[in-house]
């Protein structure tokens, strides 16, 4: 997802990022002030990259099949935080008001309750009105926060 729409409340605060990040995946807390694709249960997730990033290092002038692009992807996510709703990628079915919690490569899975005893695990909630079945669509909105 290169950009994804989202609906904010009070503006979007932008981050350097450590790697290279997609819009729609969940962010965390890097050192240095960075940020990077959040593991499966990170307890550091910042919210969601509303856009694509790479790091300053990533910048590479070389020209691919003889176009030189010059308009290379920013070194600054902007993230949708605690109460913004925004389409991510599922790792696994969820249902409508189910708590998630980060899954590996920046997606999102369900938080299990009685399993899962920690509750800064908790990434937002599933707000896909049917749900979501990954077997047919692995993504769908989330409410950002627990």
């Amino acid at each position: 997802m290169p950009g994804i729409p989202v609906r904010t409340q009070g503006g979007v605060q932008s981050y350097e990022v450590a790697e290279n990040v997609t819009g729609g995946q969940v962010v965390e807390a890097r050192a240095a002030t960075k940020v990077g694709v959040a593991a499966a249960n990170s307890t550091k997730v910042l919210g969601v990259a509303i856009a694509d990033a790479v790091p300053t290092s990533a910048f590479n002038p070389e020209p691919v099949n003889g176009v030189l692009n010059a308009a290379p992807l920013p070194h600054r996510v902007g993230l949708a935080k605690s109460g913004d709703e925004v389409p991510v990628t599922y790792a696994a079915d969820a249902t409508f008001g189910q708590k998630l919690k980060a899954a590996a490569a920046g997606k999102v899975t369900p938080f299990v309750s009685g399993t899962d005893t920690d509750p800064a695990l908790i990434v937002g909630t599933c707000t896909e009105p049917a749900g979501v079945t990954i077997a047919t669509k692995a993504t769908g909105l989330m409410r950002v926060g627990a």
